[in-house]
């Protein structure tokens, strides 16, 4: 993973309040993460915002930019816009700990953070559970609409067992 050291951020010799960092970042990013993603073509531009404080380090990534996608009803690659950011506070501590989605722990002695995991959970949160390229019209999803299958909702009113109900009565009773 030393390809991922391109995404360091140094903080040490920074003084302390605000500093920005910029980073261009296109497929080969992702294809350095051991995962199947379901986007393709990304240019990706992510904008790392540090306020330095003495006891801890605040950062807010912000990701934008565009990925391909195949549509789930016609199968053909379009281009996507996305936009998400995500806040991370980052303290010192013993050893390193992640386990906290929204504070992480770095040792004492590290004078560089790492962003690249924080970008790539920023773009693929970013993706939509449902792509339907623009392309596709209006009518061809009502269509596909009335034609799917329907989830009948479970009924509200429905009679208990009889043996639920002597069950019950044993329970009430101890």
């Amino acid at each position: 993973m030393d390809k991922l050291r391109n995404y360091d951020v140094a903080f040490t010799g920074l003084k302390n309040g605000k500093h920005e960092f910029k980073f261009e970042i296109e497929q080969p990013f992702f294809d350095l993460f051991e995962t199947e993603q379901e986007f393709t073509n990304a240019h990706i531009t992510a904008e790392v915002f540090l306020e330095k404080h003495t006891t801890f380090l605040d950062f807010l990534v912000e990701i934008s930019g565009t990925v391909d996608l195949i549509c789930d009803i016609s199968n053909e690659e379009f281009a996507h816009s996305i936009e998400n950011s995500i806040k991370i506070l980052v303290k010192y501590g013993e050893e390193y700990d992640d386990s906290n989605e929204e504070v992480i722990t770095i040792p004492h002695g590290d004078s560089a953070f790492n962003i690249a995991q924080i970008v790539y959970e920023a773009v693929v949160l970013s993706i939509p559970m449902k792509k339907i390229s623009p392309n596709v019209k209006n009518e061809d999803i009502e269509l596909i609409e009335k034609f799917s299958p329907k989830i009948e909702e479970a009924e509200e009113d429905h009679e208990t067992d009889p043996r639920w109900e002597a069950l019950k009565k044993l329970k009430d009773k101890n």
